[in-house]
């Protein structure tokens, strides 16, 4: 009985491990949200306005 309780533990490690393998190989999901594609861009958008008027490479601002 000793002998078969050591056999289900490995068992039951490589059953979990065989279905967290299938989860994670499973293809992602297209969210296609409009809201977040937006948001997106706002954030690009802000970047881009606070980076473009920043000094050149040489220079330090503030000072």
């Amino acid at each position: 009985m000793g002998a078969l309780a050591w056999l289900i533990i490995p068992v039951v490690a490589v059953l979990l491990a065989a279905g967290w393998a299938a989860w994670a190989q499973r293809a992602p999901k297209a969210t296609g949200d409009p809201a977040s594609l937006a948001e997106h861009k706002r954030f690009m958008a802000a970047m881009e306005r606070t980076t473009a008027g920043s000094a050149t490479p040489g220079e330090t601002s503030g000072r």
